[in-house]
């Protein structure tokens, strides 16, 4: 009788409690910058450029990187973008076959005259787009995609505005000088990380020096050779892509991407006088970025336990990091000094949601802090019904 006296006070509290508040601390990025700046030296003649580091993001050095300006074919990096976002959505495939549209065949500039009423398959039209920078091509895959260029290019503004493009306004999909066409060199570097660190397979087809297609027409199978517009790729030995570009109103510029030593680079020049500066002010970016740039990634973190769960259908939760942990420096410091400490609360209260947040692991450096990543739950934990709890708690009381 006493027992079950106590138990009947015991869920008397139990129906009275409030739920437990989890605190949040501020928001932060999941990656670090390090103390990047300007390069203590180095020529380049582009009025505008921007030296980023693709697995943070961490911009080395700049100049009039917001400056708004044509961008000429480099437009077609947020063009193949798109494409490998329909592929991975299953909405089209590499082998399917696309037809030429007379508006497609008509397009001028840099082209593999592509005749109307030809049939290419996708991936044959992205060889033509990464190694020729064809233009006709880039059109047949937008109608293709989004059954015109004008609503594949609201789609592209779309693209541009969730990356945080600021300075970037697309009027065609290819880059054919037009009133409003414009974009800076950061919202290149922004569109130029997000191709690549998506759709890494990019690389396979941006350095392909030469290759030959065939043209299907009326007049039957005619072979075409494809040359790279990207004359990095022959003449820096780390260089990986990316897209070249050139108008009389944009002259020449280039989103160039490099890899060396793990350490993978993003520089991007507009408004170069001449295709040996554009390829010179390259160059020049990347071998600075190699040489002052060191990444820490911890691919061992620590061992997350299981989180107790009170009122919950189950009595713990695993967890997980949200992201890996990568920090760039310029500075030369002692990366070995790098220290790690997890936050977490001793208990969670059902409902727990997967994917929220449960605490973060926090890094840092000679006392100071460089970054952290969220630690998440991975696993929903629905809240117990009343009969779950009474049941549990007579059996601690009964039985154990």
């Amino acid at each position: 009788m006493k027992r079950f006296i106590t138990a009947l006070l015991i869920l008397s509290l139990f129906a009275g409690c409030t739920l437990l508040q989890l605190c949040k601390g501020p928001s932060f990025p999941a990656r670090a910058a390090g103390n990047a700046g300007q390069p203590p030296s180095l020529d380049i003649s582009s009025p505008s450029f921007l030296l980023m580091e693709a697995e943070t993001g961490t911009i080395l050095c700049q100049q009039q990187e917001h400056t708004a300006r044509p961008p000429a074919s480099v437009t077609k990096i947020m063009t193949l973008d798109l494409i490998f976002d329909a592929i991975d959505k299953k909405q089209i495939a590499l082998t399917d076959e696309v037809t030429v549209s007379e508006n497609a065949a008509s397009m001028g500039g840099s082209q593999v005259f592509l005749e109307a009423g030809e049939i290419q398959t996708v991936e044959t039209l992205i060889k033509c787009i990464s190694i020729a920078s064809a233009n006709d091509a880039c059109v047949a895959m937008a109608e293709h995609i989004s059954g015109s260029e004008a609503e594949f290019v609201a789609q592209m503004n779309q693209k541009a505005e969730k990356l945080g493009m600021k300075d970037t306004h697309f009027v065609n999909c290819c880059g054919l000088s037009a009133d409003g066409h414009v974009t800076s060199a950061y919202d290149i570097a922004l569109m130029a990380r997000d191709l690549t660190g998506r759709h890494p397979q990019i690389h396979d087809y941006c350095t392909i020096w030469m290759e030959n297609i065939i043209h299907n027409t009326k007049r039957g199978a005619q072979e075409f050779g494809l040359a790279n517009t990207n004359k990095l790729l022959r003449q820096y030995p780390y260089a990986t892509g990316l897209k070249t570009g050139y108008t009389q109103a944009a002259k020449y510029c280039i989103a160039a991407t490099a890899e060396k030593d793990g350490v993978k680079l993003i520089a991007v020049l507009m408004a170069a006088p001449d295709i040996k500066s554009r390829t010179a002010d390259a160059q020049a970016l990347f071998n600075y970025g190699f040489s002052a740039c060191r990444i820490y990634q911890d691919k061992n973190p620590p061992k997350l336990p299981r989180l107790a769960v009170l009122k919950g259908e189950q009595d713990s939760v695993p967890l997980a990091y949200e992201s890996p942990m990568s920090y760039v420096s310029t500075s030369g410091e002692d990366l070995s000094g790098i220290s790690r400490k997890i936050r977490l609360p001793k208990t969670v209260q059902a409902p727990v949601k997967k994917g929220s947040i449960a605490g973060k692991i926090t890094y840092s450096l000679d006392g100071k802090k460089i970054g952290h990543v969220n630690i998440l739950y991975a696993e929903n934990v629905k809240r117990a019904a009343f009969s779950d709890n009474f049941l549990n708690l007579v059996q601690k009381l009964f039985f154990l």
